[in-house]
């Protein structure tokens, strides 16, 4: 017998008693709990994602869809980049105001190549006010989950207010659980028992985060 057979037996010898027409999980669990906290306007909304952002070490940049090029050319050159990862179905007009060698997202390239990139430009599925949350979902303009974790400088491009929401259940409801989703809350850190803090342990040292209006 092997693992898997005797997992779900033991799964089965559980739910024996259980009649076939018992209320279904989802229907017998209460889910009552506030969706939101507090009745915030959207710039408010979008007022909070930043402060939260910013809470995280996050570096928050606002700017308009005609800027964008201009911001992502600007925060590239004052990161020093001479790299950056692109994936493939990121809006190529983000790079139109900046020379520095595009990197394409490719199934081949190993964690070292990565590495010695400089940076990636990424958008994402969603943002979560409450908790200063980014949410990628491995969208073409997002690409594979490990290039927003191995190279050291991560910009992601938020719009607003389309891709901003208040709070968890909120995005539970706007995301496919089918899809890689990965949560990313401030740059990668970790502390010791001191509580001395180590950035970039398992993620990129710097996120930087464009919230790009468009209206």
């Amino acid at each position: 017998m092997s693992s898997r057979d005797l997992i779900l037996g033991r799964v089965r010898r559980a739910l024996a008693d259980v009649p076939r027409n018992d209320t279904p999980y989802e229907q017998a669990v209460q889910r009552e709990y506030r969706r939101e906290h507090g009745d915030r306007s959207t710039a408010r909304t979008v007022g909070l994602l930043a402060e939260n952002l910013a809470d995280y070490r996050a570096l928050v940049h606002r700017c308009a869809a005609g800027d964008l090029a201009r911001t992502v050319a600007g925060l590239l050159d004052a990161h020093g980049s001479a790299s950056v990862v692109v994936p493939a179905g990121l809006d190529g007009t983000w790079l139109a105001e900046t020379e520095v060698t595009r990197v394409p997202d490719r199934a081949e390239d190993t964690p070292a190549a990565l590495d010695r990139v400089d940076s990636v430009v990424t958008g994402c599925a969603l943002a979560i006010a409450e908790t200063g949350t980014l949410v990628l979902d491995g969208g073409p303009d997002q690409g594979r989950r490990r290039i927003t974790l191995v190279p050291d400088h991560h910009i992601c491009v938020v719009r607003v207010p389309g891709q901003v929401v208040a709070s968890v259940p909120q995005a539970l409801e706007r995301l496919d659980p089918a899809r890689p989703l990965t949560w990313i809350s401030g740059p990668s850190a970790t502390s010791d028992i001191e509580l001395d803090r180590v950035e970039g342990v398992h993620g990129p040292r710097t996120l930087e985060v464009v919230l790009v209006s468009e209206e």
